[in-house]
């Protein structure tokens, strides 16, 4: 292939491509100036303690507990975590808003700017797993837009290296094993969309990342079992009971308890209410503490015949939680002091202040309820569609497809009704939505590009090809 040097329309797009660069690196900076060292939530301190211990359980994801104690020296604390969080997060919205500026299109400027919108950016000086893994899949789905079109020697490795992050984003949430295959097609076949393959790969995928990871928490870091799957199960049995209007746990309760159990103590909210929240506690403490029935095979036979008796009233219960997750206002930005309750954290820099309070405005809005971000996917998921047949098309579809099944996944196994945990759908649908919008752009871009350069008859064939 002979060609010419590029045409003078080139270099906008390197200059394009360097004010892209130049945002990333200013909000990059702006994350360390507002959250450094990053916060600890109760669960990041279980994880952090874990460490110390030598102790890989799998409640909290044991692999965020290796990586933590991997990185710790770099920053002792949660700064080596929040570094990785930060660091990942806006690499994640570097790459394919770097992958359209070298195409030329001026949409490219989004992606850093959308960075800082609240809904996502306030979750990233929080130490939550869910930012970390949502941040992976972005990565992971900028790698393999970039090198879509690029030869194999290129493509193969960088694909690899896309497929090693989701994997890692699943093994830090594991209920985004229902949504990994759809990424984990648009990672293999990033040049274009087709649902048949992507259909035909779903179930094959899914059951690999299963065993993959039973490998990694159970052969290689030897994790124990905490039973976390059974907090689902006693939520379900809590749901049912209210709407069955009928005990349906394997233990008997007083008349008072019965009473509490089947009119006051159910909540759409949080399996934490039979946990450790009072009044209802006594949920817990009989079946774990007095008992002993929390770990054993009771649970889940008495969770499988209450559903069979009553699946009108599981429905019911699941429906009621899913209403709220999606619609309801729940837990947002972290601002409180693990250290030091009831403080709130970096109470000396007003820049956080003014963040907490921008927050605050908006948290009744539709921005931070989970249900617009599922909206958002399935309009971005409608829109790609058209478009299929191209890279930017399947970035959207890979990216919010997902992001959609991510969401819904939550209907059977949600246990809690944080906003954090539609995260995904929110860095997805941000970045999703952008890239939706640029085939035609780019595309005639592309043409324009080309015709600053003279082909020889194989370049041709290979530009038209590239198309």
């Amino acid at each position: 292939m002979i060609f010419m040097p590029a045409s003078p329309d080139r270099a906008p797009r390197y200059l394009l491509a360097g004010i892209v660069g130049v945002l990333i690196v200013a909000g990059y900076a702006s994350t360390l100036w507002l959250y450094y060292p990053g916060a600890k939530t109760w669960d990041a301190k279980y994880v952090y303690q874990d460490i110390a211990k030598g102790f890989y359980g799998d409640w909290q994801s044991p692999v965020m507990t290796w990586l933590w104690g991997l990185i710790d020296p770099i920053a002792p604390g949660s700064a080596s975590m929040f570094l990785l969080i930060a660091t990942t997060y806006w690499l994640g919205f570097a790459l394919p808003s770097l992958a359209l500026a070298v195409r030329g299109d001026r949409w490219a400027l989004l992606p850093p700017f959308l960075a800082l919108m609240p809904p996502a950016f306030v979750f990233v000086g929080t130490i939550w797993r869910d930012v970390l893994s949502s941040s992976c899949w972005l990565i992971a789905a900028g790698i393999a837009f970039i090198v879509a079109e690029r030869p194999s020697p290129i493509r193969i490795p960088a694909q690899l290296l896309a497929l090693a992050l989701l994997v890692l984003g699943v093994l830090l949430r594991l209920n985004a094993l229902l949504a990994a295959p759809i990424l984990a097609a648009y990672v293999i076949w990033p040049d274009r969309f087709a649902w048949r393959r992507t259909v035909l790969a779903y179930v094959p995928a899914g059951i690999t990342l299963f065993l993959g990871v039973q490998v990694v928490y159970y052969g290689v870091l030897g994790a124990t079992r905490q039973n976390a799957l059974q907090s689902i199960m006693i939520f379900d049995l809590g749901g049912i009971s209210h709407f069955a209007r009928e005990n349906q746990y394997p233990v008997e309760w007083s008349e008072v308890g019965n009473r509490q159990l089947l009119d006051s103590c159910y909540q759409p909210t949080e399996w934490d209410i039979y946990w450790r929240l009072e009044p209802c506690e006594f949920v817990m403490h009989k079946i774990e503490r007095e008992k002993g029935l929390f770990g054993t095979s009771a649970i889940p036979k008495a969770w499988l015949l209450a559903m069979a008796r009553h699946p009108i009233a599981y429905l019911e219960h699941r429906s009621a939680f899913m209403w709220n997750f999606l619609a309801g206002s729940n837990p947002t930005m972290w601002v409180a002091d693990i250290e030091h309750p009831p403080e709130r954290i970096f109470q000396d820099r007003p820049a956080f202040t003014a963040l907490v309070s921008l927050h605050d405005a908006l948290k009744p809005t539709p921005l931070f309820r989970a249900g617009s971000w599922l909206v958002l996917c399935l309009a971005v998921c409608w829109f790609g569609w058209r478009w299929a047949d191209t890279r930017e098309g399947a970035f959207a579809l890979g990216t919010c497809g997902s992001a959609v099944i991510y969401v819904l996944s939550y209907y059977p196994v949600g246990v809690a009704s944080d906003f954090r945990y539609a995260y995904w759908a929110v860095v997805a649908g941000l970045v999703g939505a952008v890239v939706a919008a640029a085939p035609s752009r780019s595309l005639q871009g592309e043409i324009e590009g080309r015709s600053g350069y003279c082909f020889g008859a194989a370049g041709s064939d290979a530009a038209v090809q590239d198309l």
